[in-house]
């Protein structure tokens, strides 16, 4: 039996440290080929490109690995990989990142990296995307590396189940060692977001995003409280966005 196949993509570009760093990781685990946007994606979501072509561009960034730049998305470069690149021999695993950043909560919903991950789990693909809590540019990437690859072997060598992508996100590089591995839920916090009204120097206003990031979850069995207590958070992900506890109310409503 040979190698596993892994497709490795991002949303912070081909270029970033991130996926350089995810790369050397998964090239100790099975064969490589990478599908990645030609520049950054953060915040698309699960946007895929249709009022323009997708150029897709064959590198050398990577030795001994195949890789491709691509114009388009997260989920148009994972797209790609399924329908063009590896047509002819689907991946046994799917990861995504490493993010400059934090995915947990509701940022999951605005997040290209985990944008690519469901896309893969939409496609019937294992998929994990992996995120570091920390902006910074100069961050810390090494106290993950030996969790990185548990938990991409783990998904290869189990049963991983159908329709789900992992969330995986990791705290900042700190004096402790990371405490340990914990499955979670999403927390319940969100953006509160603000906008400030701006002017050009013609005097056409625009807006700037800004606002703060607020926490309503007071439970410890979530990815935010994993992440403040310096534990790796690992929250299972589902594209299927049905509110199957609120059917029955709906039903009483008695549409027509």
């Amino acid at each position: 039996m040979g190698k596993p196949l892994i497709l490795v993509s991002n949303d912070d570009g081909i270029s970033s440290r991130g996926i350089h760093f995810l790369i050397d990781i998964m090239k100790e685990l099975g064969e490589v080929v990478v599908v990645a946007p030609d520049s950054p994606q953060s915040g698309m979501g699960h946007a895929i490109t249709i009022g323009e072509p997708l150029r897709l561009t064959e590198t050398d960034l990577f030795d001994g690995v195949r890789s491709y730049k691509c114009s388009g998305t997260p989920a148009d470069c994972v797209k790609l990989g399924k329908h063009f690149v590896l047509k002819d021999q689907p991946p046994d695993l799917v990861v995504s990142g490493v993010n400059h950043g934090s995915n947990t909560s509701i940022s999951v919903l605005y997040s290209g990296t985990m944008s690519a991950a469901v896309e893969a789990a939409i496609e019937g693909f294992p998929a994990i995307g992996f995120s570091l809590c920390d902006f910074d540019a100069d961050a810390d990437f090494s106290h993950t590396a030996e969790y990185i690859r548990q938990i991409a072997q783990s998904a290869l060598e189990n049963n991983f189940p159908k329709g789900i992508a992992l969330n995986v996100n990791f705290p900042h590089k700190q004096r402790e060692p990371i405490q340990g591995v914990q499955i979670c839920r999403q927390a319940n916090a969100k953006w509160q977001e603000e906008f400030d009204q701006r002017h050009d120097p013609y005097g056409r206003r625009y807006f700037w995003m800004a606002g703060n990031f607020v926490n309503f979850d007071s439970e410890k069995d979530n990815d935010e409280w994993a992440i403040a207590n310096n534990y790796v958070s690992v929250v299972p992900c589902q594209f299927d966005m049905t509110a199957h506890q609120a059917i029955s109310a709906i039903k009483e409503w008695r549409l027509t």
